[in-house]
């Protein structure tokens, strides 16, 4: 399939930034990370709760994604709340899942796209 729109050939850059994405969305743990940010803001806690994870685990993998700067967090009192800080990376994460549907599942495991399904 020819797309008309950019350039011919990318720059060796871009080649490393795109591999490096794929890289860090190559985690299934980041995935339903991603996936649960993209639905709502969350805490630490609350990660580790629903992913069934340590919280240290949680930090560590939020760590890496805000290095890639796929997610951002602010302080709500003495709370630090994570959401997702590119809205195309998560399209593509959601284009993912939708594709993954095709089979008949999603990254929770279940028939449905949601993490209680």
């Amino acid at each position: 399939m020819k797309k008309d729109a950019g350039p011919l050939w990318l720059s060796d850059e871009t080649v490393d930034q795109v591999a490096q994405i794929f890289k860090v969305l190559a985690d299934p743990t980041r995935i339903k990370i991603l996936y649960l940010l993209s639905r709502e803001e969350s805490g630490v806690n609350r990660l580790a709760d629903m992913l069934g994870l340590s919280q240290s685990a949680v930090s560590h993998q939020l760590r890496v994604l805000k290095s890639m700067r796929l997610v951002k967090n602010r302080r709500s009192g003495q709370s630090i709340l994570y959401s997702c800080d590119d809205e195309h990376v998560i399209s593509l994460l959601c284009q993912a899942i939708d594709h993954a549907g095709h089979e008949g599942s999603d990254s929770f495991g279940g028939p449905s796209a949601s993490p209680s399904g």
